[in-house]
């Protein structure tokens, strides 16, 4: 099986080519930069450039391609300004609609094409989950800052733009899903895990303002099991939330953490708090402070199992993970064999 992941040279477009090259699998990677070369190491899989705007050379890969897994989209990890909003915005709608052309010339298209998209796009809300068949999309909640609401608009133009892309001639039954994604937990250096983490280890891992506001994650093996279940499953299309089943207070999520990692305090954080470290650490409060309470109705109606469907279980796999790279890491360093 081949496939193609525009956008793959980030934390989870790594986990998902490792994943599907571990099974026997082609890979090819489109991204802006070109694969770095890192002391004469070859690479498991094909890095192609592209700019994620224009038909190129790129668009070859797509032709006798299985499967498009589109991950391509500007960090949302910044400050809201003009310029990043635009960034934003662009590379998301952009990279679909030229992978669309792509598609659309391709004599033998994809059967299935996976496209990224955001759990963000559900409202802010405590009083009941999110799942794709009774969840509230937002954009419309009472004195929402200005900055969700970007967020959201970004999110339903990504949504449409994909379902504006028609079948190719080629193949008119292409199969397209839109992968409603929760925040992907991993223990990668600057990824949330990381972030948060970091808060714990130094005492700050409290609540968030009040602390209520609902968590929505996924541990990153289950994000890439459940994107090669989706490539199986040949009967699920449309829009699917890639969320674990049990999202919970933001309370809860950091004193499970603190408890995976054996910190006994965390002290917190009220919103003008928030305001000013996310100032200096140029990202937005939304990130923390809006509720998101996103469940997977669609894979668990499938048959699909989590192997981390809780939290503090979830947590202590991580912090392991996360203790273990670190000690690789600085083995390497020391030119220490295992």
């Amino acid at each position: 099986m081949k496939t193609v992941i525009p956008g793959g040279s980030g934390q989870i477009g790594t986990f998902l080519a490792r994943a599907l090259v571990k099974q026997g699998h082609e890979v090819v990677v489109l991204s802006r930069a070109p694969a770095p070369r890192s002391g004469g190491a070859i690479s498991a899989w094909r890095t192609v450039t592209w700019d994620g705007t224009t038909l190129g050379e790129w668009a070859r890969e797509l032709d006798g391609a299985d499967v498009l897994v589109n991950l391509a989209g500007r960090s949302v990890n910044c400050r809201y300004g003009p310029a990043n909003r635009a960034a934003i915005m662009d590379s998301r709608v952009n990279s679909t609609r030229v992978l669309g052309e792509a598609v659309a010339r391709a004599q033998k298209p994809p059967r299935v094409w996976l496209q990224a998209s955001t759990a963000t796009i559900y409202c802010h809300r405590y009083d009941a989950p999110n799942d794709e068949a009774t969840g509230i999309l937002g954009g419309d909640e009472p004195g929402a800052p200005d900055t969700w609401n970007f967020s959201i608009d970004v999110a339903k133009t990504w949504e449409r733009v994909f379902s504006e892309v028609p079948a190719p001639a080629a193949r008119p039954d292409m199969r397209k899903v839109a992968l409603r994604a929760a925040m992907v937990m991993n223990p990668e250096r600057g990824s949330t895990f990381d972030l948060l983490l970091g808060l714990v280890r130094f005492g700050l891992g409290g609540r968030a303002g009040d602390g209520r506001q609902f968590m929505s994650w996924i541990h990153h093996a289950d994000f890439v099991r459940a994107v090669l279940w989706l490539i199986e499953h040949e009967e699920v299309a449309g829009t699917v939330n890639l969320a674990a089943p049990n999202p919970l207070p933001h309370a809860d999520y950091m004193r499970a953490l603190r408890e995976a990692w054996g910190m006994p305090i965390g002290l917190p954080a009220s919103k003008w708090m928030l305001e000013v470290g996310c100032f200096v650490m140029r990202s937005e409060t939304e990130l923390i402070l809006k509720s998101r309470r996103v469940v997977p109705g669609r894979l668990r109606q499938g048959g699909f199992e989590f192997e981390f469907a809780e939290w503090p279980k979830a947590a202590a796999a991580l912090c392991e993970e996360w203790r273990r790279a670190r000690h690789e890491s600085r083995d390497g360093r020391r030119g220490v064999r295992p």
